[in-house]
C-alpha cells in the first residue's frame, strides 16, 4: 500500500529517483539528498507507515528496517561507530512523514544531537 503524494513512497515506485545503497522485500535504503554527515542513508519500509510508531503491530517489517540499516553501516564500513535515528511526528522533526531510519556516520558524533 502507498500514499499516491508520499515522497518515499514515489521513490518506492520508481517514479522519482533515488541513489540506491541496499534492499530488501520489505524495506529499501537510498542516500539522502542533503547528507547531515558524510554517510547519511535512509532506510524506509517499501510499505506506506505515516511514522515509525505504525510499524510497532508489524514486528517482522520492523525488524527487516532495522536490519537492514545495520546491514548499510556495515557495507559502508562504519565499524568506528554510527547512529541510527528516527523522527517522529513535526515536533520531533520528522519532515517526511513515511516511516525511515537515517544512518549516519563517518565523523564523530555529537551529543546531544540538536
Amino acid at each position: 500500500m502507498s500514499a499516491p503524494t508520499c515522497l518515499f513512497c514515489k521513490i518506492v515506485s520508481g517514479s522519482i529517483p533515488a541513489t540506491i545503497v541496499a534492499r530488501t522485500d520489505d524495506s529499501l535504503a537510498f542516500r539522502d539528498i542533503d547528507p547531515q554527515a558524510p554517510t547519511h542513508v535512509l532506510v524506509i519500509p517499501r510499505r506506506h507507515a505515516h511514522n515509525i510508531g505504525e510499524l510497532a503491530d508489524t514486528p517482522r517489517e520492523l525488524a527487516d528496517l532495522v536490519a537492514l540499516a545495520a546491514r548499510v553501516a556495515e557495507q559502508e564500513g562504519l565499524d568506528r561507530g554510527y547512529r541510527m535515528v528516527t523522527n517522529t511526528g513535526s515536533e520531533g522533526g520528522q519532515v517526511v512523514f513515511h516511516a525511515h531510519l537515517h544512518v549516519l556516520g563517518g565523523r564523530p558524533l555529537a551529543w546531544p544531537p540538536g
